[in-house]
């Protein structure tokens, strides 16, 4: 049975969908900028997250999340990229998520993982997964719509925009995974 990482799977997908969508909306040189000297670029935060993403969800039962060959530091450097590379990099770090979760069973989410030599049961260190790469999405969006102004195509519910989208609520049913 597989309820409850379906739903967890369903809610990763949502927020790649949408820092996709804001990668979408910006140029190559846009996913490299910075607010400021010690901002992460959208680049930057991708490099993070696909860091996170491969090393977490590779031997995700088996071994620590935290993998000795992981570069961490590296993925903080500021880096101008193509949007080709940067969706490449992206890709990859989920493909391993994705791949890992598919032979997830929900019995499973009672087994112990370990993370940075601390043990925690699976369903927490999903929940906490998912929890730092919504909070890293939430940094892409915000800072794409910053540099797009107002030419930022929402993402949600634009403002002014709450009645027509009662009327046809499209964005409640989470997206299902080809």
């Amino acid at each position: 049975m597989r309820t409850t990482i379906a739903s967890i799977e369903a809610e990763y997908l949502r927020y790649k969908g949408l820092a996709e969508a804001t990668f979408a909306q910006l140029d190559d040189a846009q996913l490299g900028m910075r607010a400021g000297e010690t901002s992460n670029s959208i680049a930057t935060i991708v490099w993070h997250m696909a860091g996170n993403l491969t090393s977490r969800f590779t031997d995700f039962l088996t071994t620590d999340g935290e993998k000795p060959w992981r570069q961490r530091e590296e993925e903080f450097t500021a880096r101008d990229v193509s949007k080709d590379a940067l969706l490449a990099k992206w890709n990859a770090g989920w493909q391993v998520l994705f791949d890992t979760l598919a032979t997830l069973v929900d019995d499973d989410l009672s087994r112990t993982v370990v993370i940075r030599g601390q043990e925690l049961p699976v369903v927490d260190a999903l929940h906490r997964s998912l929890a730092h790469a919504a909070s890293h999405v939430g940094q892409i969006q915000f800072w794409g719509k910053v540099m797009k102004g107002t030419t930022w195509n929402y993402l949600s519910i634009p403002p002014g925009g709450t009645a027509a989208y009662n009327a046809n609520p499209t964005l409640e049913k989470p997206p299902t995974r080809a």
